[in-house]
């Protein structure tokens, strides 16, 4: 049976204007349902309705209260720590080779806790645009907010990321992954090759037979909202194995791709984040110097036994 995300059934957006459009509260239980998947239903069951569609207001409300939760789990795992590890050898480099205007685009970015504090900390240098890209309104109507409050230059836009006007030089993402399927993934990252971009970093879950349990234990402790709670263990569930990753970043030919799984973030017992890297050739280096002894965690398609156009099974889908 499909795992499915609570999240992912309750919203939907006219693409151009952004307005709600209606969301039948009877079909996302039926959908739930058949997959087996009683709690969820019981959580969307409680969701108000009126006329037979989940009230949008009530949904979005629903949306900020879970994200703002995400951003605390966020904090708490060190997110943006671990993208600036990354990011800062790469942005130096690029900016050494005379790419520009440098520009990092956050893919699927909700409210956007790493942007924010990316641009709170300066740490990639002001000459770095950062931009959210995000297509629930509600969630870049919260993250333009919070950067307003908080003073920073950072924008965030209600759009593809991938379809952007401005070419990116780095992509980033977290916890998007596992939402596409693997089927989607090839075409996710080949999008992504393009000759104004130097690379990608895309943060996910690591799938792992224990991870659905971590996650479990992770967002009891730590989220109040069921809806979280529950979203938190399908995440896992649903992430993709090391071979489709590896084979489907692959995608982006003229690149090098790279798992990184540094030893002080593993842990078999939790669902631990690890990103997924890719990069040009000319930039390897300068990451590899930037990380040092840490670089040995930098794992490829030769190291795993996986070869580009043979991935094995993973557990996303």
């Amino acid at each position: 049976m499909p795992v499915l995300e609570i999240s992912d059934l309750i919203g939907a957006w006219d693409p151009d204007t952004g307005a709600h459009l209606p969301v039948g509260k009877d079909e996302v239980v039926a959908r739930l349902r058949a997959a087996g998947d009683h709690h969820a239903v019981r959580i969307v069951e409680r969701m108000p309705a009126s006329g037979g569609f989940l009230e949008p207001e009530a949904v979005d409300r629903l949306f900020v209260r879970v994200h703002t939760e995400l951003q605390w789990l966020g904090e708490e795992l060190r997110m943006a720590e671990r993208f600036a590890e990354l990011l800062r050898p790469l942005v130096t480099a690029a900016r050494r080779a005379g790419r520009g205007p440098l520009r990092i685009v956050d893919v699927g970015c909700g409210i956007d806790p790493v942007t924010r504090a990316l641009a709170a900390s300066g740490t990639l240098g002001r000459d770095v645009e950062l931009i959210g890209a995000e297509l629930n309104p509600v969630l870049v109507a919260e993250a333009t907010r919070l950067a307003e409050e908080e003073r920073l230059t950072c924008r965030f836009v209600r759009r593809n990321a991938l379809t952007l006007a401005e070419p990116a030089t780095f992509y980033i993402s977290s916890g998007l992954l596992h939402h596409l399927p693997a089927a989607s993934l090839a075409g996710f990252f080949g999008a992504q090759d393009r000759s104004d971009t130097a690379g990608f970093v895309h943060y996910d879950i690591a799938a792992s037979r224990l991870a659905p349990l971590g996650a479990w234990v992770l967002h009891r402790a730590r989220m109040r909202e069921p809806l979280g709670r529950h979203d938190g263990v399908a995440s896992a569930r649903r992430a993709h194995g090391d071979a489709v990753l590896l084979d489907a970043a692959s995608s982006a030919e003229g690149m090098r791709v790279f798992l990184f799984t540094p030893p002080r973030h593993a842990n078999p017992c939790c669902a631990a984040m690890r990103p997924v890297i890719g990069v040009r050739p000319g930039l390897i280096e300068a990451l590899r110097r930037g990380l040092g002894r840490r670089a040995r965690g930098l794992v490829g398609p030769s190291d795993t036994g996986q070869e580009p156009g043979g991935a094995g099974e993973g557990t996303g889908g």
